[in-house]
């Protein structure tokens, strides 16, 4: 594989810019900005001439996609606006009975939340853990929340606030045994700790591209478990979900076999050719390498932050809760006053969780990763 040096050459704009924030809006590699540079040329010398070989690109990145998920056929994941879309399609497309319950955690972010708040007016109860008082075994009080009338469990792989890994397996067989549907937001796993669906037996999976898999905002993976693809009722219609999708005088048409008929429209192009160059960087570096890369970085933060007396340390740092985030506070500063001395100091960063969040990647040179660590001794 290429060295992380050599990927950080993909990335020369960050090169004077201490970039730790993967976990919001990533930066592109060279790679994708030189593709979508392409494109735009392209659309502007000859418009959509080359129509068919934008298709192929399509397919590659559907390819990718399914390499990513470890999801059992390409056509088993669709490409969505975003996660929120992804998530209202199963909250939207499942037959509700009044008294069914969603189980879930009260910190996730708001499109884990919101969407299943919402079904309350379908008599739906949406269940949240709250994590902060089962912090030792939150996937055993989760299951603890399930009932006889708990129709789904959703959940992020990764909490946003504090990097917090969830063990999957663990719930994805106890929903498995109970018919109970299992949905995970990834969107804080893909592209930095290596995920497989099957293994964890996910139903539903989705997940946004533009943060750890390097992609541009406005394109999803939407994996939808073949066995259950039936029990979604399609909450939108257009052109590109039909079967026959070429064949515009149809009078009726039957939505597409795969996940494709969760596409209702024209697809993001510029997104795929995007997404579709980043993705190939993360699989060309290999996922196992992705993660042992990003985890050796994680280390050296967590080995660094131990020597300051003032740092303590908010994100779980046992090896199997470990994610691409670093969540932490000052003992004597405002969490406003140490975000700001980091920004001052040419950190970009966040304020999430009850402190600062770092987040690196998998090529974040060693060098920046001290010059945080001298910010913060500073």
């Amino acid at each position: 594989m290429p060295s992380p040096d050599s990927l950080f050459s993909q990335f020369p704009a960050l090169h004077d810019c201490l970039y730790f924030n993967h976990a919001a809006v990533a930066p592109w590699p060279q790679v994708t900005a030189d593709a979508v540079q392409a494109f735009a040329a392209e659309n502007a010398r000859q418009g959509t001439l080359n129509y068919p070989h934008w298709l192929t690109v399509e397919q590659a990145l559907r390819e990718q996609a399914r390499q990513l998920l470890n999801a059992p056929a390409a056509g088993d994941i669709a490409l969505v606006k975003n996660t929120s879309e992804g998530l209202s399609f199963v909250a939207y497309g499942l037959d509700w009975q009044a008294g069914d319950n969603v189980v879930g955690i009260r910190q996730e972010f708001p499109s884990n939340r919101f969407v299943w708040q919402s079904l309350a007016s379908k008599g739906v109860e949406f269940r949240q853990l709250d994590l902060t008082e089962h912090a030792a075994d939150p996937e055993q009080a989760l299951l603890a929340l399930c009932d006889s009338r708990t129709r789904l469990l959703s959940i992020s792989a990764v909490q946003y606030t504090n990097g917090l890994r969830m063990d999957l397996q663990k719930v994805g067989e106890f929903c498995r045994a109970n018919g109970i549907l299992f949905c995970v937001d990834a969107i804080q796993q893909l592209g930095a700790i290596p995920f497989d669906a099957q293994h964890v037996q996910a139903d539903f999976v989705v997940a946004d591209g533009h943060k750890w898999m390097l992609g541009a905002e406005g394109l999803a993976l939407f994996y939808v478990r073949r066995e259950v693809q039936a029990q979604l009722n399609l909450t939108q219609y257009g052109w590109h979900m039909a079967e026959g999708l070429s064949d515009y005088s149809m009078e009726t048409f039957q939505p597409a076999v795969d996940a494709r008929r969760f596409e209702c429209g024209s697809p993001n192009m510029l997104g795929i050719h995007a997404l579709h160059a980043s993705l190939g960087v993360l699989l060309e570096a290999g996922m196992d390498e992705v993660w042992a890369q990003l985890s050796a970085r994680i280390q050296y933060l967590l080995d660094g932050l131990a020597t300051l007396p003032d740092i303590e340390i908010l994100s779980d740092t046992r090896p199997e809760r470990r994610s691409g985030m670093l969540t932490f506070r000052s003992r004597t500063l405002t969490n406003e006053a140490l975000f700001k001395h980091l920004q001052d100091n040419g950190v970009f960063c966040a304020p999430r969780g009850g402190g600062v969040r770092l987040s690196p990647h998998f090529y974040t040179p060693f060098a920046h990763l001290d010059k945080v660590l001298q910010a913060l001794a500073s």
